[in-house]
């Protein structure tokens, strides 16, 4: 009897405890310390769609180059009445092997979420943190140029 009491007592605060969580929120662009962030020297990328376009959410847009502990990430993204159409990469770590490895799993994984979410709200990558986080910063300094 004693032992039930203690299991259910164990389980009951386990389940507290878990539900005292809070769900992962992504934090704000230039955010906290242990957050990778761009570099304040990096120049201001600008979209290669016209004035006009931007207003109207058309056209190829570069996002700010985010460094990152192993390397630089960049994208540019498509978007085509405002919505994303398909997101390049145009920087990402590959100073060695497993770089390589993370990027060549971790990348096209971003970009399908990103297509699928329409946002830079996405999820990141499992063993890609610094990588999908990154990959998020720059997507969002394209899509804020895009709405600007």
């Amino acid at each position: 009897m004693r032992r039930a009491v203690v299991a259910t007592t164990g389980i009951s605060a386990l389940v507290v405890t878990l539900l005292a969580l809070k769900p992962h929120q992504l934090p704000a662009l230039g955010g906290g310390s242990r957050t990778p962030s761009a570099s304040s020297s990096s120049p201001r990328a600008t979209p290669t769609g016209t004035a006009s376009d931007a207003s109207t959410g058309t056209g190829t847009f570069t996002g700010d180059p985010v460094d990152t502990r192993y390397g630089t990430v960049q994208v540019a993204a498509t978007l085509t009445r405002g919505k994303i159409s398909a997101v390049k990469i145009l920087q990402a770590p590959n100073q060695n092997g497993r770089d390589q490895e993370i990027s060549s799993y971790a990348l096209p994984r971003l970009t399908q979420e990103a297509l699928d979410a329409q946002s830079a709200h996405i999820d990141a990558v499992s063993g890609a943190s610094y990588t999908s986080q990154g990959y998020m910063q720059s997507l969002q300094s394209a899509l804020d140029q895009a709405h600007a």
